[in-house]
């Protein structure tokens, strides 16, 4: 289980202050009407009493409440009383106050800004500014918390005491603690590839509405399977406390494709279990792996050990890495990182890398994840925007082609690099080096981009394609969108390996043996592309387009990633997948060119139903997100039943109207949805 953080604030987290001129202690006090624990996404109200200090506040000065970036809570409100977020704010002395709220209106990571400016008046000492979250007077549901469970989620208070615009942080912040709802649904995974007489796990868990792994589930389980598994036990308890139940110990003595189902006493359906294939023995196995999210030491949520504890222990994840924005990095949280990286690899069980975001600009090359094959290493960050110490300005590379020369002048071969895109996404026409720059991520919790791939091709670049969450939730290997702007489930990689060792991973990436997928329960499906030859072919063990010297060697057959010259004869491509949800279509492509859509089904197995999808994003850039709210209408058919695509966000669904008449919200970030 995760380990558990203390309700202190981590000292290396940024304060949302530069300058801190008055003494702390004479800045005042906030402090909350209730504290202690609340369900995620629950509608609560909250009173946050902020007592004025030694110097009260001057006319046109100001306090600010502010939120992490990633929170999806209800935005407050001021004009709406009978909405969700409706919130009131008074003075003690009659001050006139004036309120508004900004989104980026302070530094991050604690920019979601209430602003409270006292417009007529002043305030001293030991007057107060209540701030009422969520009221309900006038018939409003109340203040949605945040979808995701935090440890300490805090309504951080600065204030501006003199009005220069100098905001300083109070020393003590009122905060509470968010944590999982009931059961909604649940998560059952076992690896994808087993090898007869060889052991392996059962894992299970409940997670809320809203994806979040919860500790409340009471379940008595009867798993069923098509094949004979060793130690498999007639019944599975899930007991109240426990975050995720793991069955371990079970084996498997017959090769084929292994599915375990779970039913609840009363027979109904409770959850299905990836498909696994079973081998009598096994030169490459399936990990599962997601390598690009932050915590709460950055622009995330929670800290960095219960991050890599999450992915281990409550997303069943094989591999993990940590990719905190290399401006907001210091180098005291580079060493922490480093030590919990090493701390929680475990050749075998759980791989991690040590690793950071390079966050430069799209005009400077775009955002690109760098890993390392060990600790100890230097980061060469694109700026120290809010990094304070500048000792070590000499390591910046403003821009990513910097970067690389940097790797090359110091003969890092061994550096491993992903394009991109959230924020500031990956221009890759621009700044490309494939010696170092192995692979681009085309899937993350912030939407789907083969246009990254697209481009790749263009310009005649061999990689790989990753998908990972890009997570601020503090759920890696398992993120949701929420109720946000996340427009996606975070994705997962596949990494086709003979072990769970860090040398593997590097070595699986390098040769680009890997697939992306959209993740979540579905999302790990088993995926084998291979291509046969009539003749021999020469298979190049590294990229001979930019290798000095590539070895080489004569093969009839190869699989994903492997970069292969046939001379003469005919090549057949041959691809299988297993998984856990029906396979609308598979397109193949020969570079840019599309070669052909299979089905697996014929249009006459269709019957009476139709499908409908819409998908694509608004542009490459961070505020992405298409809104796709519309209706139907069918003048001459009358609809029976209709099942959502890939609508993810719980205030956006489709309803029927009437029997001929559909209406629905949604919103793509590059994927697709539909009905």
């Amino acid at each position: 289980m995760p380990a558990k953080t203390s309700i202190t604030a981590p000292a290396e987290m940024h304060n949302g202050t530069l300058r801190k001129p008055i003494p702390e202690e004479l800045l005042g006090t906030a402090v909350l009407d209730q504290t202690g624990e609340f369900e995620a996404g629950s509608y609560q109200s909250f009173t946050l009493t902020y007592t004025a200090g030694r110097f009260g506040i001057d006319d046109s000065g100001s306090i600010r409440i502010v939120f992490r970036f990633a929170t999806d809570q209800t935005n407050p409100q001021f004009d709406a009383p009978t909405e969700p977020g409706f919130t009131e704010v008074v003075a003690s002395n009659n001050a006139v106050l004036q309120a508004r709220f900004d989104p980026k209106g302070n530094i991050r990571p604690w920019d979601r800004t209430l602003q409270i400016k006292v417009v007529k008046g002043f305030m001293k000492e030991g007057d107060t500014i209540t701030v009422r979250f969520g009221v309900t007077d006038h018939g409003g549901a109340g203040m949605r918390l945040q979808t995701f469970c935090e440890t300490r989620f805090e309504f951080r208070v600065l204030v501006d005491p003199i009005a220069t615009y100098n905001f300083q942080t109070l020393p003590k912040q009122p905060a509470i603690s968010i944590v999982p709802g009931p059961p909604e649904k649940w998560v059952a995974v076992i690896p994808s590839t087993v090898t007869c007489g060889e052991t392996f796990s059962l894992k299970i868990k409940a997670e809320d509405i809203w994806g979040n792994p919860t500790n409340q589930a009471v379940k008595k389980l009867i798993p069923k399977t098509n094949h004979p598994i060793k130690n498999l036990p007639k019944f599975i308890n899930i007991k109240k406390g426990d975050l995720a139940t793991v069955v371990s110990g079970l084996m498997v003595n017959s090769a084929g494709t292994l599915e375990i189902k779970l039913y609840s006493p009363d027979g109904s359906l409770v959850a299905t279990c990836n498909p696994s294939k079973v081998f009598n023995s096994s030169i490459l196995k399936n990990y599962w792996g997601d390598l690009h999210g932050q915590s709460e030491e950055t622009l995330g949520t929670n800290s960095a050990t219960d991050y890599f504890a999450f992915g281990r222990d409550l997303a069943f994840l094989d591999a993990c890495a940590h990719q905190g924005n290399d401006f907001q990095m210091t180098d005291t949280f580079w060493r922490d990182l480093n030590k919990i990286t090493a701390h929680f690899n475990d050749d075998g069980q759980f791989v991690t890398l040590p690793g950071y975001e390079w966050s430069g600009n799209t005009a400077l090359g775009g955002d690109r994840n760098v890993f390392f094959p060990v600790e100890g290493r230097t980061m060469r960050r694109s700026s120290h925007a809010l990094i304070e110490d500048q000792s070590d300005l000499d390591t910046d590379c403003h821009t990513v082609n910097e970067l690389f020369e940097a790797f090359s002048q110091n003969e890092e071969w061994d550096v491993i690099c992903f394009a991109h895109c959230g924020g500031r996404y990956a221009d890759i026409s621009i700044a490309h080096d494939g010696r170092f720059e192995k692979s681009v991520e085309v899937h993350s919790a912030w939407g789907t981009f083969e246009w990254l791939v697209q481009d790749a091709f263009k310009n005649g670049y061999r990689v790989g394609i990753i998908g990972n969450s890009d997570g601020h939730k503090g759920r890696p290997g398992a993120s949701y969108p929420g109720a946000g702007w996340f427009g996606a489930v975070g994705g997962l990689t596949c990494f086709l390996m003979p072990e769970l060792t860090r040398e593997s991973l590097i070595k699986c990436i390098n040769s680009r043996h890997h697939y992306a997928t959209t993740g979540g329960p579905s999302g790990r499906m088993r995926l084998s592309v291979s291509m046969s030859f009539d003749e021999p072919a020469t298979q190049y063990l590294d990229d001979p387009m930019i290798a000095k010297a590539c070895s080489t060697k004569t093969c009839l057959e190869a699989i994903m990633g492997d970069i292969v010259h046939l001379p003469v004869g005919n090549a057949n491509l041959k691809v299988s997948v297993d998984a856990a949800s029906p396979v609308r279509c598979i397109d193949i492509f020969n570079g840019l060119e599309h070669l052909e859509c299979y089905r697996p089904y014929a249009e006459s197995d269709l019957g009476d139903r139709i499908c409908v999808l819409w998908e694509g994003a608004e542009y490459r850039g961070r505020f992405r997100a298409v809104s796709w709210d519309g209706s139907a209408h069918f003048d001459k058919a009358k609809i029976l039943s209709t099942a959502a695509v890939n609508f993810f966000n719980r205030d956006k669904t489709i309803d029927s109207v009437s029997s001929s008449d559909l209406a629905w919200q949604s919103v793509t970030t590059g994927n697709f949805a539909g009905f």
